[in-house]
């Protein structure tokens, strides 16, 4: 049987964090709020880089910069594709 993912709000995540920055054990947090070792280690990591915890806030300069130039590759890409249909569109009609 498959788990559902659980999903925990932002100030769930931060009284973990505190808890945990204020010397109660890893596994002592995990058995006593139900959540995995492994979430309260990535909760406390993302707090102490960013102090929050979403993916986006946690990206590094040059992984928002990636993000950005691909989007803007696919936005090229679309754009270039318009023009060659228009072009094969305009080759036709003329005579």
């Amino acid at each position: 049987m498959q788990k559902k993912p659980r999903y925990y709000t932002e100030e769930f995540k931060h009284q973990i964090v505190k808890l945990r920055q204020n010397g109660k054990e890893i596994p002592e947090l995990a058995r006593d709020y139900g959540v995995s070792k492994t979430s309260v280690r990535t909760w406390e990591k993302q707090y102490s880089n960013t102090g929050k915890f979403g993916v986006s806030a946690n990206e590094s300069e040059s992984e928002k910069e990636l993000k950005a130039l691909r989007k803007e590759v696919k936005q090229l890409r679309m754009e270039n594709d318009i023009l060659k249909q228009a072009a094969v569109l305009f080759a036709r009609r003329e005579p």
